[in-house]
C-alpha cells in the first residue's frame, strides 16, 4: 500500500508537522525532521490498524516543505 505523507515546518511553534489524507487522523510533530520520519514508521501502521485498514506492506513517501524569508 502506498501513502502519502505530507510534512511542514511550522515557524511559529518551531516543529515539523505531518498529515496525511490516506492515513485518517494522523498529526504527528517534533522538532526533527528525521526523528519524525522515524515516529512516522510506528505511528502510521498503528493509525491504519486502528481505523480498520487491511494490513500488508507500506510504501510512505514523505514530502516536505519549509519556507524561509530572507532579508535583502
Amino acid at each position: 500500500m502506498k501513502l502519502t505523507i505530507k510534512v511542514l515546518w511550522d515557524p511559529d511553534a518551531a516543529v515539523w508537522v505531518a498529515e496525511s489524507e490516506d492515513v485518517p487522523g494522523l498529526v504527528l510533530e517534533s522538532g526533527s525532521f528525521d526523528a519524525l520520519v522515524e515516529r512516522l514508521r510506528y505511528a502510521v501502521p498503528e493509525m491504519l490498524e486502528l481505523n480498520g485498514t487491511t494490513k500488508g506492506p507500506l510504501q510512505l513517501t514523505v514530502l516536505s516543505e519549509r519556507m524561509e524569508q530572507v532579508a535583502i
